[in-house]
Parts: structure tokens; sequence; C-alpha cells
């Protein structure tokens, strides 16, 4: 999803698609030489050129962000290290299944089943909530984030007979759900452009430039990133 807030008159620019290339709106375009050609396709983060506003894909997807699980343990013993720990692995459902695995983190370590949404805690792990203030923790609190492919939503391909693709490419506010969501995002953090076209807080490598800066985080109410394109 790309949401333009402003860009006051400045108009996108069009380009010859790279025919390979799945996008949607909101990640980030570049050109390459497709034989004697000059194509724009998905930016590896080192020369961004500006804000896909086209979709190619098979299947939407959305980003879901703060998303809280909380579960209370019943089984719990004393680790050798004085620590309340669960004694079975205790399972819960997040909100939305069909998860991009590599695109889940999780505030303690849980195993991920990607397909039907289903966090696992293995046995052992440390808890860290308690439920009913008395001082003693009983449960575990997880702060997830991650992207899930949008059902009952096939894809879409707004380049059929132009094949062409359109960038803005030009300086102004924007806001998109198209991140890296295993990162964290404050007011005012230098933003780059990840391996995989989308906007990330993480500097891949030194030769990858900060391309915009946070104007809004991503939140569980507002789960785009609004940024300053420069």
């Amino acid at each position: 999803m790309l949401k333009i807030v402003h860009i006051g008159s400045a108009l996108p620019a069009s380009f010859p698609m790279d025919i390979t290339a799945e996008f949607e709106p909101g990640m980030i375009a570049q050109l390459k030489i497709m034989g004697n050609d000059i194509m724009a396709g998905i930016s590896d983060g080192t020369a961004p050129l500006g804000l896909i506003d086209d979709v190619r894909t098979k299947s939407f997807s959305k980003a879901q962000i703060d998303e809280i699980v909380e579960i209370e343990v019943v089984n719990k013993e004393l680790d050798d290290n004085g620590r309340l720990v669960n004694i079975a692995s205790e399972v819960q459902f997040l909100e939305f299944p069909s998860i991009i695995e590599n695109s889940f983190v999780g505030t303690i370590d849980v195993i991920l089943n990607a397909t039907n949404g289903a966090i696992i805690i293995p046995p052992g792990t440390p808890l860290n909530f308690d439920f009913d203030d008395d001082g003693i923790l009983d449960g575990f609190r997880v702060i997830c984030n991650y992207v899930y492919h949008v059902p009952n939503q096939p894809g879409d391909d707004s380049t059929i007979g132009s094949g062409r693709i359109t960038v803005h490419y030009a300086r102004g506010f924007y806001a998109t759900d198209q991140f890296d969501t295993r990162q964290n995002y404050a007011l005012n953090l230098t933003l780059y452009v990840g391996l995989d076209g989308k906007l990330t807080s993480k500097q891949p490598t030194a030769n990858h430039p900060g391309v915009a800066m946070v104007t809004g985080p991503p939140s569980a109410t507002n789960g785009t990133l609004e940024l300053l394109w420069l």
C-alpha cells in the first residue's frame, strides 16, 4: 500500500518494467540494464529511485504491528537459575495465518508455524508476565510484528497492457506498509532500502544510502510507516 500524503505539484515518472519483477505499491524501484534496455525493477538498496505506485503480485501482503499475545501458564517450575519456566510447550495462534516467515519478530524466542499462524513457546522458557499482579510471574506476554498474505484477495497486475511502472521520485511525504517489520522505527530516524526493495531502519551495508526519514512510526493502530522521501 502506498499513500501519498503531500508531494506538491510533482508528477511521478513512468519507466519500462522489468518483466521478471513482482512488487506492491510502496516498495522501492531501481533502474537496471536488461539486455540493451534500461528498465525499472525492485531496488536492492544501492541505488534507490523512488516509491512504486503499481502492483504486480500473485498475492497481497500486509504488516501487523505490535500484536500482543498473552498466555497464562499452569505447569511451571524453577530452573537451575531460580527462574520460573514453563514445563510443557505453550501454543497460541496469532490473529492472521499465512505469515511471511522472515518478516516475523517477537519480544521472546518462539517457534513460528507460518502457515497457520501459531507460535510455540518451548519448555524451559523463563516466564515474563504477572497476570494477577501478585508479584509472581505466571505467564508470557509476547509482542509480535509480522507480514501476512491477505486472505481471499488474489493478486493483481496494473502493468498489463502498458508494460510500464509508475515511480514517485520527488521529495514528499508518503505512507506505506512495505517495510521491514523486524526493525524498530523511531521518529526522525534515517531509512534505507533493504535487499528486498522494502524500507528498513537497518543499513544493510555501508554502501546503502539513506533515502528517507521517519515522520510517523508504525503502531498497533496504524500499520503503516510514514516518511519524508529525501
